[in-house]
């Protein structure tokens, strides 16, 4: 038997003895013991889990924790977990939900495994980038507005001020260990190593790296931040990579020490001489394409990203742009993408409007009273599959709002006068005090202001004259009683036979 099998059979006794599947709450381990919290722990064997081969004692605590020792514990608690999942479900639901599961599983493409890896990294930060963005925008607003004589007059109100700038700043100045952090975790790897090998690329002892020659390259001078969220994410991709592999190669008894250490060497040496001259040359292009695209394609470049927006959305393709975002906001301090693609939302918003006083049936305006509000707070979800997709057109028309209110943005854009948002996450309204650019907050804000009220106006339109077919205003323009409805269960699409 491999060391492999082996581990994997004591894994099985382990969740044996454990009391089944369905006994196991949750679980985690250290640097020796598996940790695991029990629905029941009446019905764990502890006398048959100390006498297994490879167990070298059981603490019994809030948690239950077996001792496995260094180097064991780590791959051992790896198939605890896939045995976990794998175990077969007991009821008709699960066995549902299962078969669903797997059905989904064997669609996976390349490119939605890669949309997933993205969710899994970047998700987790919104709400910390939302609350750090927020107090940035407020502090920039607060200076902007106490930069003249009022300053003066409340010295106390500006000092407030900074010190919330402080606050908000935080965040995004250790952006990139947070990314390090989760992306270790995603490919496998240890996450604070991750965090460790992306915070090289912050050192400020970068400043005086020697210089030093690359093919195609030439001369490279290392700077702090050189690279930025891309060799953040490249470093500690590396870094569980080489994990991984070495822990593989290397003695139990010297995993705790021998791997942490090759990997971390190895991944840092990469990342000073490879990831952040590469990664900063490709940082570069990506802001300079992104800036190129919107001010030399303008208008037109603007109204075909929030037109295709809310067709992203609707397959959850949306993801693949939070990188391009977050890397914008790194380099420049805004991202002038979001406020164009927010567009689509506006234009979502009008729509939806349109659809409330044109038809009279009592359920979509349920539907609509419950998810207008989250539409104009930036989450169209529900919108989207509770009332403008089932009717069809107010899709189509909806994204036309969005395109042409994302005209406005992209003739400033076109003038170099981009309008960018501080932080991702909020759209719609909700974006407004998040907005800045070149030409200040107030200016910037100004035209955000007048980009979504054309949205808003555009879809509304758009949607009242063209958005509602004959068979529409036919079946739900008379007034009429519908049957109670759950908000947000949404309407059938045309054509869709209800279940007898």
């Amino acid at each position: 038997m491999t060391q492999t099998d082996t581990r994997a059979a004591l894994a099985a006794a382990l969740l044996k003895y454990l009391g089944g599947a369905a006994n196991v709450a949750d679980h985690t381990h250290c640097m020796t013991r598996l940790r695991v919290t029990l629905h029941a722990p009446e019905r764990a064997d502890l006398a048959a889990l100390k006498a297994l081969p490879g167990v070298h004692g059981v603490v019994s605590a809030e948690t239950l924790q077996i001792i496995l020792g260094p180097g064991v514990v780590t791959p051992v608690s790896e198939h605890f977990a896939r045995q976990l999942k794998a175990v077969s479900p007991t009821t008709l639901a699960e066995q549902g939900a299962t078969l669903r599961q797997n059905h989904k599983q064997r669609n996976q493409t390349p490119f939605k495994q890669f949309l997933r890896r993205i969710s899994s990294i970047f998700v987790p930060m919104i709400p910390a980038l939302i609350g750090a963005g927020f107090i940035n925008a407020v502090s920039g607003i607060a200076k902007s507005v106490l930069a003249g004589p009022l300053g003066a007059q409340l010295p106390w109100l500006l000092t407030l001020a900074s010190v919330t700038s402080l606050i908000g700043s935080a965040f995004f100045a250790f952006l990139l260990v947070q990314a390090g952090i989760n992306t270790a975790r995603e490919f496998g790897g240890t996450p604070a190593l991750g965090g460790a090998v992306a915070g090289i690329i912050l050192l400020p002892a970068l400043k005086d790296f020697p210089a030093f020659s690359l093919p195609l390259l030439g001369e490279v001078a290392l700077k702090p931040g050189q690279g930025g969220l891309m060799g953040a994410l490249f470093a500690a991709a590396l870094l569980a990579f080489l994990e991984r592999r070495i822990r593989a190669r290397i003695p139990a008894a010297l995993d705790t020490i021998v791997t942490p250490t090759l990997a971390l060497l190895l991944t840092g040496l990469a990342v000073l001489f490879v990831i952040m001259p590469v990664a900063g040359v490709l940082s570069v292009q990506v802001g300079k394409a992104a800036t190129a695209l919107l001010h030399h394609g303008g208008m037109p470049a603007a109204f075909a990203l929030a037109l295709s927006f809310l067709s992203l959305l609707m397959f959850g393709l949306h993801q693949a742009l939070i990188p391009i975002h977050a890397e914008l906001i790194s380099q420049y301090g805004y991202t002038a993408l979001f406020p164009i693609l927010a567009m689509a939302g506006c234009g979502h918003a009008g729509a939806a409007i349109a659809v409330y006083f044109r038809l009279k049936s009592e359920e979509i305006r349920r539907v609509i009273r419950t998810a207008l509000p989250i539409c104009m707070m930036g989450v169209g979800e529900p919108l989207l599959y509770g009332v403008t997709l089932p009717l069809g057109r107010p899709f189509f028309t909806a994204s036309l709002g969005g395109g042409v209110g994302a005209l406005v943005l992209g003739w400033y854009a076109s003038q170099g006068h981009f309008i960018g948002a501080s932080t991702i996450g909020p759209a719609n309204l909700m974006l407004i005090p998040l907005v800045t650019g070149p030409l200040g907050i107030p200016a910037s804000v100004a035209g955000y202001v007048t980009a979504a009220a054309v949205a808003y106006l555009a879809g509304f339109t758009f949607t009242w004259f063209f958005g509602l077919s004959r068979e529409h205003l036919e079946q739900y323009g008379a007034a009429q009683t519908d049957k109670p409805q759950a908000p947000g269960d949404g309407l059938r699409p045309s054509g869709v036979a209800q279940a007898a």
